[in-house]
């Protein structure tokens, strides 16, 4: 016998909830309602993080690059020391950010993937300085992504809005 599946509408996500009142929520008050998603989602949205964050994120030369990127990686540390998973995560996807944004400055000189009247992709043109910029971000992301701590508390986070999300959705069929 086949295993029914659970309807779309009832299936708990890790998805980046875009309906959520980003101008309102603060994430550090209330984690629970923090998804992940997937890369660099909701990096520009989710708040205390992104003022706290966003201000150290630059990668115009190598220089900048490399202390950006350290200062990031100093914040993600602090955040982990308080085992707030939102701001280890925040700053995980900054790190992201920073490697590809920089990555598509190397390939395209513009920052233009796409020629702008078609769906044609641009040739790849090497700009050595902004790969530089690039190779300070990975590093610092890689060692975050691949963090014990962060996995663990990755985990922990996903099950934990698993039961809420359960929870919630339990309750708007008891209304109905």
């Amino acid at each position: 016998m086949a295993k029914k599946r659970t309807p779309r509408s009832q299936r708990v996500s890790s998805q980046f909830d875009y309906t959520l009142d980003y101008f309102r929520v603060n994430f550090r008050r209330r984690p629970d309602l923090y998804r992940s998603g997937r890369g660099e989602q909701g990096v520009l949205l989710v708040e205390p993080y992104k003022s706290e964050i966003l201000p150290h994120w630059r990668f115009r030369t190598p220089a900048i690059a490399k202390a950006s990127a350290a200062s990031i990686y100093k914040m993600y540390l602090g955040y982990k020391k308080q085992r707030d998973f939102v701001g280890m995560d925040m700053a995980r996807k900054y790190l992201q950010m920073g490697y590809t944004r920089a990555r598509r400055y190397a390939n395209h000189k513009s920052g233009r993937k796409y020629a702008p009247d078609t769906s044609r992709v641009l040739p790849l043109v090497e700009d050595p300085i902004k790969a530089a910029s690039a190779r300070y971000f990975y590093e610092k992301w890689r060692k975050v992504a691949t963090d014990e701590t962060y996995l663990l508390l990755k985990r922990e986070h996903r099950k934990s809005a698993m039961r809420v999300t359960e929870a919630m959705q339990i309750a708007r069929r008891s209304l109905k």
